[in-house]
């Protein structure tokens, strides 16, 4: 695999301490399942989750490539013949436990395909595999999951959006639902649900942009079938009039519960640009509901379902894996102002306590979850002053961060090149293996190819 590595300094002590605490956690969740290298979730979670590990993995690429590829391998490699993906891969004395009682999420496709450029070798093998995985994959979610055939799929257990004991699922707590026909008599359940829409979308994103890179002829109608599933989310799950989305429940009424999940949607891409921004500005942004001190509670904080619990717990919480999902949401939508409003408030809820955990109170950011070093917290922390201070690639682009305020070096090591930015505060100077391309000022970030040359509209922008 090829060599990557990071390097940050900052005159900012509390930042440079967040910072070499996330990388100290996630280098002690490292483990070996199956003889392979691979990031565990961390703290009480000693497994790769679905929903997390492909996501966090391909995150740590930027560090370690061997786990970033592995966490997304074992997820194939245990896929059923009938196309399904495990939710769960345990760690057992005897071996391997793949788990297919419940999806989990679905925070994989794009992170999967983000590695095929990561590994630089144009490995159409293992495009081959992604092609083969996810078209099954999407195949068997429209096969099992639209049961009454209207073009929405349907969620069977909580589980299967990882929302644990979450309180709008009454009836259905802690149901596990593995059988390709719907639960009865649990609850409201199956949900029309816009997260198993958004894992759909996802998908069939990623199989257009795979089978363009491997010239297979069906780019344009994995993009239409995409399309497809965007329109019916917009007709079928959006509410004009409350500039949101809402699953429905078993006799398809609305559950008129506002939940985060909107901003699920955003990260997998499935929104248009004008329902993202009217979320956001309507509701992402609203005190009321979810711009609390600490913000991003699972439900909305003025909802009749909202409940401040400690312990794993999706009623809620504002959750550190929200914050990590949050990313590619606004990103996916040049969101850049509030993503960092956003990332500011992670950073001050990890500095108050220095505890990275799996949720935090929404009003007092005080730590709420199950234990200490939490992966995706840690690696939240950690995207969030790469886009801030420091440079990411993103398949076949560079994003840079000048937030400013304090000195800062930040290095990224990618095989024999070396993607550095430097500021005094004021204003940031970019360079590639030592050749100056660029200088930022203070509050923006800067898109570039791999050669460091500015790209498209959105080229030099604001982020606060």
């Amino acid at each position: 695999m090829i060599h990557t590595a990071v390097t940050f300094h900052t005159s900012d002590e509390s930042l440079q301490k967040i910072y070499h605490r996330a990388e100290e956690i996630e280098r002690g969740n490292i483990a070996v399942m199956d003889g392979r290298r691979v990031l565990i979730e961390g703290s009480v979670y000693r497994n790769i989750w679905i929903e997390t590990q492909p996501m966090g993995g391909e995150m740590y690429a930027k560090r370690d490539m061997d786990a970033a590829y592995n966490n997304q391998y074992l997820f194939l490699k245990y896929q059923r013949e009938d196309g399904r993906l495990p939710g769960v891969i345990r760690r057992k004395p005897e071996g391997i436990e793949p788990a297919y009682s419940h999806l989990q999420g679905l925070s994989f496709p794009y992170h999967a395909l983000n590695l095929y450029y990561w590994m630089r070798d144009e490995n159409r093998e293992y495009l081959a595999l992604l092609y083969d995985a996810f078209s099954r994959y999407d195949d068997w979610l429209w096969r099992t999951r639209d049961t009454d055939g209207d073009g929405c799929l349907e969620l069977f257990t909580l589980f299967d959006t990882g929302e644990d004991n979450s309180s709008r699922f009454p009836g259905a707590e802690g149901l596990y639902w593995g059988e390709d026909a719907p639960p009865v008599g649990h609850g409201l359940l199956p949900y029309e649900s816009m997260d198993l829409m958004g894992y759909s979308f996802d998908t069939r994103m990623m199989l257009s942009e795979v089978s363009r890179l491997l010239e297979n002829g069906e780019e344009v109608l994995w993009r239409q079938k995409a399309g497809a599933v965007r329109q019916k989310i917009r007709d079928y799950l959006w509410r004009e009039e409350r500039d949101a989305c809402y699953d429905r429940d078993c006799k398809n009424r609305f559950l008129d519960t506002l939940i985060h999940n909107n901003l699920r949607v955003m990260y997998h891409g499935a929104f248009s640009q004008d329902m993202a921004e009217r979320f956001v500005r309507r509701h992402l942004m609203n005190p009321a509901e979810f711009w609390t001190p600490m913000p991003l509670p699972s439900i909305a904080a003025n909802d009749p379902l909202f409940r401040n619990i400690r312990g794993n717990n999706w009623s809620g919480a504002a959750e550190g894996l929200t914050y990590q999902r949050a990313i590619r949401a606004m990103e996916n939508y040049g969101l850049y102002r509030p993503l960092t409003s956003i990332g500011l408030k992670l950073l001050e809820a990890v500095h108050r306590s220095m505890i990275f955990t799996q949720q935090y109170d929404p009003f007092t950011m005080e730590p709420t979850g199950d234990g200490d070093e939490y992966g995706p917290t840690a690696l939240a922390a950690l995207e969030y002053i790469a886009r801030f201070h420091g440079v990411t690639p993103i398949r076949d682009r560079l994003v840079w961060g000048a937030l400013g305020g304090c000195e800062s070096d930040y290095t990224q090591v990618w095989g024999e090149d070396r993607y550095r930015i430097v500021s005094d505060g004021r204003q940031a100077e970019a360079s590639i293996n030592g050749k100056p391309i660029l200088t930022l000022p203070a509050g923006y970030r800067a898109e570039t190819d791999l050669s460091g040359n500015l790209l498209g509209k959105y080229d030099i922008t604001p982020i606060i």
